[in-house]
């Protein structure tokens, strides 16, 4: 298939999204393209910052494109912000629900981590669970089907800091709840210095065994024109699957990508 340069971004800084986006209606895809990218744009705002102060400066570059998209004014010169403009201004994505998006990001510069399991549900929910919803709404989705994608969305975020905490570490960050790793004996800093001893991977199998038990029980009637924001939720729950078991996750598969494109054909996750 030929891409726009924000398809390309898509496809290269989050294949698994853009894989779910390609089961999007075709008038809408463009937009489901840029949400994605703005969602890698912030969720590299700390990563990318060499202090807590300097990325939230760069959520607020995002929230000022966002406010001059709704105003109606020019675009900024980059190659997401400019798709971003696009998007707002042809009434696809809403301001309100972006900034919602990119004030949920703030939790992430907060020097001391995410202090508690509720702050991290509640993180997971605005962030990979904001995503789904956003990515509803502009597909179509009612306000209460929104609210099932947000819960199915945050289990592919669960999914997504349990694959990353090797990664995460290397950072020097670690994004689990204080209150978890204290109930397992350990700190943040002790799954920073050792994200693969025996006590993390412990900790990590039982919080993907939760996701999972919790995922099998959420609601998934999703309408049709809106399953592509529900794809998330089945790489979600075959990492979820792995990682209880205390398996490797790895690169994706042709399995996983398989089972996304069976249930974007059959709409049901």
């Amino acid at each position: 298939m030929s891409l726009s340069a924000i398809g390309a971004f898509a496809r290269t800084h989050d294949p698994d999204r853009f894989l779910c986006a390609l089961f999007a209606p075709e008038a809408r895809r463009e937009a489901v393209f840029a949400l994605i990218a703005l969602n890698h744009e912030l969720a590299r705002a700390r990563e990318a910052a060499s202090n807590p102060l300097a990325a939230l400066i760069r959520l607020q570059w995002w929230r000022d494109a966002v406010e001059e998209a709704r105003s109606g004014r020019p675009a900024r010169r980059h190659e997401v912000a400019g798709p971003l403009h696009d998007a707002v201004t042809d009434g696809a994505l809403d301001p309100d629900a972006l900034l919602g998006l990119i004030d949920a990001r703030e939790a992430e510069t907060e020097e001391g981590g995410l202090a508690t399991e509720q702050d991290f549900v509640t993180w997971l929910r605005g962030t990979a669970g904001g995503w789904s919803a956003v990515a509803g709404r502009l597909l179509g989705a009612a306000p209460e089907a929104c609210e099932v994608l947000r819960a199915l969305g945050a289990a592919y975020g669960l999914a997504g800091v349990l694959r990353s905490i090797p990664v995460h570490a290397a950072q020097g960050r670690c994004l689990l709840p204080a209150d978890r790793l204290a109930a397992a004996g350990l700190t943040a800093e002790d799954a920073i210095a050792a994200p693969d001893s025996p006590p993390v991977a412990a900790l990590v199998r039982e919080m993907a065994a939760e996701g999972l038990t919790a995922l099998a029980d959420a609601r998934r009637d999703v309408p049709a024109e809106a399953i592509a924001a529900a794809l998330p939720a089945v790489l979600a729950r075959r990492d979820l699957a792995r990682l209880a078991r205390g398996q490797a996750t790895g690169e994706r598969g042709l399995g996983d990508r398989l089972a996304v494109s069976w249930a974007g054909l059959r709409h049901r996750v």
